[in-house]
């Protein structure tokens, strides 16, 4: 089987400004395109899957977006509603502080109340970990406690953080992690090249709003192959 790079890609729209015709567009293109799914604000889940109804293309949403500071009860509320909405796909942002601070406790508190609702409407989680503001030594302790439970993918970034997805964590997650969960590098992606060093890391995802670049890079890079 021929390798798909489009199959990889979750086209993303996160901005703070985000509109109602610019999830049009990037339902549209990912439908063209044949991306696995959009990456949108929970505000357009419900929208954007009335116009993806009849393709392929999954609807994912954020949860505790940027920053996971929110308690565990409103991200479970959030996560609730996505489902309702439609999302196929949830990203939670973790709480941050307390995987900086060690306190795993409320970490485990945490993604197994989140896991509840995804399990019970067999949708798909991916935890959010940050990895650019995270020391090896605190990505890889959060890989341990991930690995513990059903999660579908860890993610490297939101994308808000000063640093994004990286070849260098990527390859930690995938040295600490079981194969059966994913990974999802997000975060500053702007290129080919960069795609498929992330992919060749162990990416089995990648969050990109520079996607059809990426496409058209791919296609570039095929051409010149032959």
């Amino acid at each position: 089987m021929s390798f798909n790079l489009a199959t990889y890609i979750d086209h993303t729209m996160l901005k703070q400004t985000t509109s109602a015709s610019e999830v049009d567009k990037v339902c549209v293109e990912a439908s063209e395109e044949g991306f696995y799914a959009v990456c949108i604000p929970p505000k357009f889940v419900l929208d954007a899957k009335k116009l993806l109804k009849g393709s392929k293309v999954k609807v994912a949403t954020v949860i505790g977006f940027p920053y996971g500071f929110n308690t565990i009860a409103e991200k479970v509320a959030e996560i609730e509603d996505a489902i309702k909405k439609g999302a196929d796909e949830v990203d939670m942002v973790i709480n941050l502080s307390a995987l900086k601070s060690g306190d795993m406790k409320y970490l485990e508190d945490e993604i197994v109340a989140c896991l509840k609702p995804v399990y019970e409407s067999r949708k798909v989680i991916k935890v959010i970990v940050e990895s650019g503001m995270l020391t090896d030594n605190e990505l890889i302790a959060g890989c341990a406690l991930y690995s513990n439970y059903d999660i579908d993918f860890m993610k490297t970034s939101t994308g808000y953080a000063d640093k994004g997805a990286s070849v260098h964590a990527v390859s930690i997650m995938r040295a600490h992690l079981p194969k059966r969960i994913g990974i999802k590098a997000s975060g500053g992606i702007r290129s080919y090249q960069f795609a498929m060093e992330l992919i060749n890391a162990g990416a089995t995802r990648l969050g990109c709003s520079a996607s059809l670049l990426i496409m058209r890079e791919a296609r570039e890079a095929a051409k010149n192959k032959n």
